[in-house]
């Protein structure tokens, strides 16, 4: 009868060992301490570009690009054990929009020029980008984006309005999804473009959140002339490029190491607070609940390790990354509410989202501080990046054929 070994390789134990002492030796108490105040669902755009060129200096800031582009070659399994430690360390983020979503479709479709351009400077970290795709009344469905940019000559003319924008206020430039014919089916009139946001037309205004926060923004777009060396690929396939944005992201938008950070700290949290004397760790209602988000988290690590191994899918790539993506939004819900459930009246204080306006707050356990906050981030998960019900129609279509 054949065994299945669940150990990893000795070589990536090594591998994670020399990872961990990078981390340690690389990551100031600063960035790390900025990650827990700011309830660690997002780093301030300063830390993570802080961060971006820490890593540069070693040549991990983008380990999962190509190597001619500044990658590490790494494996899938080397690149999952980077980011597990980077998380567990509490490094910020290291720029999503670049990294993760621009990056990628500049050096796969975008022209020389643009690579040159761009990818160093994502890769050093030099600035902050926004992505440009949801807007007013249309959200996810990007079919239905009315953001028009009219070709003249060796310009865009770009009129709309975004919203939504992760971190536009402290970005230098974005990545937009604009209808360049509308006289086609709807998918076939979208390109991408680069946009500067100091650009005159571009008015840029911050939208204050439940949690005291303000790092969405709408973007506002009046006559913007941009150049049309700034298209990424080709006209009218913006579509095509947003669909191979989301496949090559499909592992990272489980959240499944914010996942198994956060189920850590419920565990935390169910071990130091009690209910009549005893640790909640012991009250079958908060066990139960705590064991059944371990089983699910732990069957979605498997399943974006079995995307990791590359393993023989027979639905659409793209029906793969909207399931994990539905799992990890839930699991981020699951995991928050329980955190607060926990700790029952303690979790109606509000603290400043500003840490240094926490004037008490040393009194306090530190997962108290931050766990409301996040919560409320958290009833946003199952929106951005695809909003549930879009993701299901996704599956549905592709997996299904319905």
């Amino acid at each position: 009868m054949a065994i299945m070994n669940f150990e990893l390789d000795p070589a990536l134990e090594a591998f994670r060992q020399e990872v961990r002492a990078a981390i340690d030796a690389d990551l100031t108490l600063e960035l790390k301490a900025g990650m827990q105040a700011y309830a660690g669902s997002q780093a301030e755009p300063d830390d993570a570009l802080t961060w971006m060129r820490i890593l540069n200096k070693r040549g991990w800031s983008v380990p999962h690009w190509p190597i001619e582009y500044g990658g590490t070659g790494w494996s899938a399994m080397q690149l999952y054990i980077f980011n597990e430690e980077c998380c567990n360390a509490w490094a910020p983020d290291t720029c999503w929009g670049e990294t993760q979503m621009c990056g990628p479709v500049i050096y796969t479709f975008g022209s020389d020029y643009l690579k040159e351009k761009f990818l160093p400077a994502f890769r050093r970290g030099d600035y902050y980008l926004a992505q440009g795709f949801s807007e007013p009344g249309n959200g996810s469905d990007l079919a239905r984006l009315r953001t028009a940019a009219r070709r003249e000559g060796n310009i865009y003319i770009v009129n709309g309005q975004k919203i939504w924008t992760s971190s536009a206020y402290a970005s230098k430039w974005g990545f937009f999804l604009v209808r360049t014919d509308p006289n086609v089916k709807s998918q076939a009139g979208i390109s991408f473009l680069m946009i500067k946001l100091d650009t005159p037309g571009i008015t840029i205004r911050r939208i204050p959140q439940l949690n005291g926060e303000a790092d969405l923004c709408e973007v506002f777009l009046d006559n913007v002339v941009v150049p049309a060396e700034n298209l990424i690929g080709e006209e009218g396939k913006g579509w095509t490029y947003a669909k191979f944005l989301l496949d090559h992201e499909r592992t990272t938008s489980s959240f499944i190491f914010f996942n198994k950070r956060e189920l850590a700290r419920a565990k935390m949290i169910a071990q130091n607070e009690a209910q009549d004397g005893e640790p909640l760790i012991r009250n079958p209602h908060f066990r139960s609940r705590l064991l059944r988000i371990e089983a699910e988290l732990t069957a979605l690590e498997w399943s974006v390790l079995r995307e990791l191994s590359h393993e023989d899918f027979k639905y659409d790539a793209t029906a793969a990354a909207s399931t994990l993506k539905i799992a990890g939004s839930r699991l981020q819900q699951s995991i928050n509410e329980l955190q607060m459930d926990m700790l029952g009246a303690k979790a109606m204080r509000a603290f400043p989202f500003d840490p240094a306006d926490r004037e008490d707050a040393p009194l306090w356990p530190g997962y108290a501080e931050t766990a409301t906050s996040r919560a409320l981030v958290m009833r946003a998960a199952t929106i951005y990046g695809g909003t549930l019900q879009i993701q299901k129609g996704i599956i549905a279509k592709l997996a299904f054929d319905l």
